[in-house]
C-alpha cells in the first residue's frame, strides 16, 4: 500500500506546471505545447529547440520482469510545430548544432554518459532550387538534392568513443510523387551500432497531443466549457498539434550500459535502478556572417536548450529567467526551487473555475519531489535538485499501457519516465487539483498537496484529447509516420490517418 501511495504522490504537483502554459497567452505565438518555443531566445532558433523528451523501457517484448535483454529508448524531438509543406527549404537538423542525450546514473544531477549527435548536409546540385529532382526511392538516390548524414559519439568519464559515422537520415515526407514509399526510407534509416545499440534520426509526426486552441483561450477546456467563468457550450477536444511534424533523435541502449555498475538492478527498489535523463542542444559562442552570406562559427560551445521533465521552462520558470534556465546545467537547478514550491499561476487557474475546489498555491513540496528529486519508492535519485526525466529501469513495460500512467496504476508510465502515449496534459491537470478518485484518501493521509485531495468534479478534468492523431509504431523508433506536405492542408488535419 505504501508503494502505491507513493507512486500516486508522484503526480501531485505536476499540473501546476501545465497551468502556467494553459493561461500564458501574451506571447506572439500562441501555439505552444510541451516545451515548444518555451523561451525568448530559443523561440527564434527552431533547429536547436528541444520540444519533447521521452524515456522508457522498450516495449517490444512486455514481460513481468526486466532481464538483460531489455533496453531503454530515449527520444528527443526538435523543431517545434513543423509545417509539412515547408518546401523548398524543408526543416532539418542543424549542421551547426551539437545535439546530446544525457544520462545521470549517480544521482548528482550531472551527466555520466552522453550520446552526442552531429549532422552534415550536402548539396548535390547547387544549380537547382529543388529539394529533389525526382522520386526518392532510396537513401542513396541522387534525385535527393539535400541528403543529411550524422555521427554518434558516446562520452563517458571524459573518454569519447565514436559509435557511428556517415549514418543517413531519411528525407522529409514530401508527397506521393517525391517520397512514394516513405516508411521504407524511414526503416532503412534505423541503424544498428556496436553493443546492441540502435539509432534513428529524421522527420516524424509530432507525438504530443493537446487542445491548444481552447487552452490558450483563457484556460478553456472544451468538455468543461460550462464550468468556466466565461461559459461556452460543451464541445469535444481538438488536437491543436495534429498535422505538425518534428525532427526526432532516438536511441535504444541495453540497460546494463546505462546503470552505474553496468549490471541489471535486483528489482525496482534497487537504488541503482533509477536513471535521470535530459537532452540538450549547443551552439558556438560566436557566429559571424561573411559578406557572401555564409556563417562562420567561432569559439567554444554553449548550451542553448535543454529538456528533462515536460513543461518546466515553459510554464514554471518566469520569463526573465527562461534563457538562463536553458543555459544552466541540471545540477544547478536548486536556484529555481522557489518557482516550484510557490507556482504563481495556480491561483489564476483556481480563479477561472469557481465550480472546482481550489488547489494550494504555496508550500508545494510535492512539486520538488516529483520534478527535482524523484519520489522514494518509485524513481528517487537523491537529494540533489535537478530537472531530469527519472526512469526506474527495473519496472517492466506494461502489456496494456494506460494513458494516465501512474494515476491508473500503471507504474511504467509517466511520471516514471515518459512514454509516447502518456496523456501529459490530463495527468497534470488532475494532479493540479489533487483529484485521484479512490486514491484521494491515500493522498490525504500522507498530507501532500496540503491534504487537499478532492474527488468530483475535479477528477473529471480533461482537455478532451486522449490520444495522438496517428498510431505509434510497435517498432523502434516508435514515433508515428510524419505528415507529407502534399496532404497537409491548413487547418492542420484531424484525419486520424
Amino acid at each position: 500500500m505504501q508503494r502505491l501511495a507513493l507512486a500516486f504522490l508522484v503526480v501531485l504537483g505536476m499540473a501546476a506546471a501545465v497551468t502556467v502554459a494553459l493561461v500564458r497567452g501574451s506571447a506572439p505565438q500562441v501555439a505552444q505545447a510541451s516545451s515548444h518555443r518555451e523561451a525568448p531566445l530559443i523561440s527564434q532558433d527552431p533547429s536547436a529547440d528541444n520540444t519533447d523528451l521521452y524515456a522508457f523501457v522498450s516495449p517490444d517484448n512486455p514481460a513481468t520482469t526486466v532481464d538483460e535483454s531489455k533496453k531503454v529508448t530515449i527520444i528527443a524531438n526538435f523543431v517545434p510545430l513543423e509545417q509539412p509543406a515547408g518546401g523548398p527549404n524543408f526543416a532539418s537538423f542543424g549542421d551547426d548544432v551539437r545535439y546530446a542525450l544525457k544520462v545521470d546514473n549517480t544521482g548528482d544531477g550531472a551527466e555520466d554518459i552522453t550520446y552526442r549527435f552531429r549532422f552534415k548536409t550536402k548539396t548535390v546540385n547547387p544549380n537547382t532550387f529543388l529539394y529533389n529532382t525526382g522520386p526518392i526511392d532510396s537513401l542513396d538516390d541522387t534525385d535527393w538534392n539535400r541528403p543529411q548524414t550524422y555521427s554518434v559519439t558516446r562520452i563517458k568519464n571524459g573518454n569519447a568513443t565514436v559509435l557511428g559515422t556517415g549514418l543517413k537520415t531519411p528525407p522529409v515526407s514530401i508527397g506521393p510523387r517525391s517520397t512514394p514509399h516513405y516508411e521504407d526510407l524511414a526503416a532503412a534509416a534505423v541503424r544498428s551500432l556496436p553493443g546492441g545499440i540502435k539509432v534513428f534520426a529524421g522527420q516524424r509526426d509530432d507525438p504530443f497531443y493537446v487542445d491548444l486552441g481552447s487552452i490558450f483561450d483563457l484556460l478553456g477546456l472544451r468538455p468543461l466549457n460550462t464550468l468556466h467563468d466565461i461559459e461556452l457550450p460543451t464541445e469535444d477536444g481538438v488536437d491543436g498539434v495534429s498535422g505538425y511534424n518534428t525532427h526526432t533523435i532516438a536511441i535504444q541502449v541495453p540497460i546494463t550500459q546505462l546503470t552505474r555498475n553496468h549490471a541489471m538492478p535486483t528489482g525496482p527498489s534497487d537504488p541503482k535502478a533509477v536513471i535521470g535523463v535530459y537532452s540538450s542542444a549547443e551552439r558556438r559562442q560566436v557566429r559571424i556572417l561573411e559578406s557572401d552570406g555564409t556563417p562562420k562559427q567561432l569559439d567554444g560551445w554553449v548550451q542553448v536548450s535543454r529538456l528533462g521533465e515536460p513543461l518546466i521552462n515553459e510554464v514554471i520558470i518566469p520569463l526573465g529567467k527562461k534563457d538562463l534556465w536553458n543555459a544552466t546545467e541540471p545540477e544547478d537547478d536548486s536556484q529555481f526551487a522557489s518557482h516550484y514550491t510557490n507556482p504563481e499561476i495556480v491561483g489564476i487557474a483556481n480563479s477561472l473555475y469557481d465550480a472546482l475546489d481550489d488547489a494550494p498555491t504555496s508550500g508545494r513540496g510535492d512539486l520538488v519531489a516529483v520534478l527535482l528529486t524523484g519520489v522514494p519508492g518509485l524513481n528517487f535519485t537523491g537529494s540533489t535538485k535537478a530537472d531530469l526525466l527519472r526512469l526506474n529501469v527495473a519496472i517492466p513495460p506494461s502489456a496494456e499501457p494506460q494513458r494516465l500512467g501512474v494515476l491508473d496504476g500503471d507504474f511504467a508510465g509517466f511520471p516514471n519516465g515518459r512514454r509516447l502515449s502518456d496523456d501529459i496534459v490530463d495527468i497534470e491537470l488532475r494532479a493540479l487539483e489533487c483529484s485521484y478518485g479512490a486514491a484521494a484518501s491515500i493522498v490525504e493521509s500522507f498530507g501532500f498537496c496540503g491534504g487537499n485531495a478532492h474527488r468530483m468534479p475535479n477528477n473529471g478534468i480533461t482537455d478532451g484529447v486522449d490520444a495522438n492523431e496517428r498510431m505509434f509504431s510497435p517498432n523502434f523508433p516508435y514515433v508515428a509516420t510524419p505528415f507529407s506536405g502534399y496532404e497537409a492542408v491548413p487547418p492542420t488535419p484531424m484525419s486520424g490517418l
